[in-house]
Order: structure tokens, then C-alpha cells, then sequence
């Protein structure tokens, strides 16, 4: 089988590029859902307040009639006249509007959920491009746009006239009926034919709002090299993971090196390895390993500890079983007791004999048997 191209975007869009793409404002929206759902609730919303629009509509000409001759010549009645119906035409015009902007507002949550984004109201300066416009609508996207108005016009003009060949006798009926009788039934079939019309929409809709997502997932798909560069950024670059690391051992080593002056013995390789103990007793079960180190890191910390007068005692078993079998920390293996025990009592010889003046006691050798390999 034959490798895709590396650029062509084969991947589904990951969280981060779903999130990405939500904050700038772009989701699912199917406009034909949207513009349906409009159309059937003002078709529904005039037909069913019909009657009372009709009420309302003579109670407001009934109101401006009764004015007599003598009253439009006062300002202050025919001010507050105006006022009071032009209240009362407003609250009218509200009642009317407001089950359509409640449809207009939630049918669109109905697909790509509630979004609000302050980078979809910035200007987009790349929709001026006049030759970007003309390939917009010579690709894919504008032709199948193309395609849905034309499916539009088909179903809306076959439902028109349907409509009117089935309505032809009421129409002509109208001429036979007086005046409010025609006027009242005249406007109830021009509602119901914008009802139907409206539903005729709902196929059109129906087909579009699976589209409308298919086409956004599309639209976010990534190629394999995004995904990767993704992950790469997600789970930390291997050079700056690299440098987080280096950082971190300086800074520990740093720690580890504060220690050394305040062991009571370093015990050494002599030169490749370096292990610093204290023991202070009370709470403390055995000594710790404070500081241990290898080659340059093993050298510094004998600096140190000369520096300080802390006490070196070389034996290569002990210092090289204290560090394999050791962290920073930890308690000395229980193995290991009876060796650091004698070393720690040469220690306090030594300190003894410093306060005293007197000569250091010689470093006590330690017997094989009390360093074991395994501890």
C-alpha cells in the first residue's frame, strides 16, 4: 500500500486543537437549522397570537379616534396619547419578538454549544483578498453552498406550488366574502402557507447539521507531524526536559554539598567515591547518608569536608558498599552497623583528643568479615 503524503491531513483533531479552535470561535453552526427554526417559530407565533394582534391592533386605532377636536389642540393630551399607544405598540412588537430571538439565541447551542470568543469579533482583514474570495467559492465548501440553495429553491418553490394548486378555490372564495370575513381569512392562509413553506426547510436542515459537523471536524484535521509537535509540546521538548533535569541535579547537588560541613565523617574510596554520615543521636535510629558522590562530585566533597574538619576516613569496601546501597537520606544498611559503629567512635576519639590538645588516635582498620558484599 502507498504512504500518504506526509502534509496531507489524515489525523483527528486533538483536545487541545478542538480547545484551540472553540476560544477563537470556531464551532459547528448549520445555518439552514438556524433560519428554519426562525421562520417556523414566527409562523407559529403569528398564528396562534393572531387574534389577539387583531384585538390589540383595534383597541390602539379605537384609542386614537376618540380624540376629540377640541383635545388635539392640547399638547398635554395628545402627548400623552402618543405615548400611551406608542407604549402599547411597543410591548405589542415585544410579545411578538421575543419567542423568535428565544429560538434564535438557543438553536444555534443546539449544534456547537454556547461560545462566546472576543477573537471571532476582531477584523479579519484576509476576507478583503479578492482572489481568496473567488476560491472560496469555486472550492468545495461554496460549491456544496451552491448546491443547498438550489436543493432550497427546488423544495420551496415544489411546496409553493403545491400550496397554491390546493388553495386555489379558498383564494377565490376571498372575492365572495366581505370585507373583515376576506381580510381575516386571506391573512390565516398566508400564515399557514408560511408555515408550511418554513417546514418544508426542516429536510433541508436535517441533512445539513450532520454535514455542518463532519465538515468542522474535517476542517480541524491535522496532519501526523502536528500531532506529534503536539505531543512533543505537551510532554516537554527532550532539550528543555534535559535542561529541567540538569537544573534540578545542580540544585540538589547544591543541597547535598550544604550538608557535608555538618556530617561527622566522610568516609572515601579514596579518590572515586565519597560518602558524608551523621548520627546525631535521640531520634535518629542509625547514621544517614547526607552527601555521597563519585569522581569530581566525590573530590568536591572531600574539599569540603577539609575545609570544615570534618573527619575523612578512607576504606574503599566501606565507601563503595555505602554508595551502592544508599540514597540521600536513607538510614546506613543494618549490615554495615558494626563498621560505621567503629569508625563513629574513632571520630569522637579524634574530637576528644582535638579539645584536649593531644595527638589524633590512629584510623582503626576494618576486617573483611565486617563489610559484607551483600547488605
Amino acid at each position: 500500500m502507498a504512504e500518504r503524503p506526509a502534509g496531507e491531513r489524515t489525523e483527528q483533531p486533538t483536545e487541545r486543537r478542538l480547545r484551540e479552535a472553540r476560544e477563537r470561535g470556531q464551532v459547528a453552526r448549520s445555518r439552514e437549522l438556524e433560519t428554519t427554526a426562525v421562520l417556523l417559530a414566527a409562523s407559529l407565533t403569528l398564528l396562534a397570537a393572531a387574534p389577539a394582534i387583531v384585538v390589540a391592533a383595534s383597541d390602539l386605532l379605537q384609542q386614537a379616534l376618540v380624540i376629540s377636536a377640541e383635545q388635539v389642540r392640547d399638547e398635554g393630551i395628545v402627548g400623552a396619547a402618543l405615548r400611551h399607544d406608542a407604549f402599547a405598540g411597543l410591548m405589542l412588537v415585544v410579545a411578538l419578538s421575543l419567542p423568535i430571538m428565544i429560538v434564535a439565541m438557543l438553536v444555534p447551542m443546539m449544534v456547537g454549544g454556547l461560545v462566546f470568543s472576543g477573537k471571532a469579533l476582531g477584523p479579519d482583514f484576509s476576507r478583503l483578498n479578492p482572489i481568496a474570495g473567488l476560491q472560496r467559492v469555486f472550492a468545495l465548501h461554496g460549491l456544496l453552498e451552491v448546491a443547498k440553495a438550489l436543493a432550497k429553491f427546488a423544495a420551496v418553490g415544489t411546496v409553493a406550488i403545491i400550496l397554491l394548486m390546493r388553495m386555489t378555490p379558498e383564494i377565490v372564495q376571498l372575492g365572495t366574502q366581505d370585507v373583515v370575513r376576506g381580510m381575516s381569512h386571506g391573512a390565516w392562509l398566508m400564515l399557514v402557507c408560511l408555515l408550511v413553506l418554513s417546514a418544508s426547510l426542516l429536510l433541508i436542515a436535517a441533512i445539513d447539521v450532520p454535514f455542518q459537523i463532519w465538515d468542522h471536524g474535517r476542517n480541524l484535521r491535522m496532519t501526523r507531524e502536528e500531532v506529534r509537535e503536539e505531543l512533543r509540546d505537551a510532554e516537554g521538548r527532550p532539550e528543555v526536559r534535559n535542561r529541567i533535569r540538569q537544573l534540578a541535579q545542580e540544585r540538589a547537588r547544591r543541597r547535598m554539598m550544604q550538608e557535608v560541613p555538618r556530617a561527622d565523617v566522610v568516609i572515601v574510596n579514596p579518590t572515586h567515591f565519597a560518602v558524608a554520615l551523621r548520627y546525631a543521636g535521640g531520634g535518629m535510629r542509625a547514621p544517614r547518608v547526607v552527601a555521597k558522590g563519585k569522581e569530581l562530585v566525590a573530590a568536591r566533597i572531600r574539599e569540603i569536608a577539609q575545609a570544615n574538619g570534618v573527619p575523612i576516613y578512607e576504606s574503599p569496601p566501606l565507601a563503595r558498599s555505602l554508595y551502592f546501597t544508599t540514597d540521600l537520606g536513607d538510614e546506613i544498611p543494618a549490615g554495615l552497623y558494626s563498621a560505621v559503629a567503629k569508625v563513629l567512635a574513632w571520630v569522637y576519639r579524634v574530637r576528644a583528643a582535638a579539645s584536649e590538645g593531644a595527638a589524633s588516635p590512629p584510623a582503626p582498620s576494618l576486617a573483611p568479615e565486617e563489610i559484607p558484599h551483600e547488605v
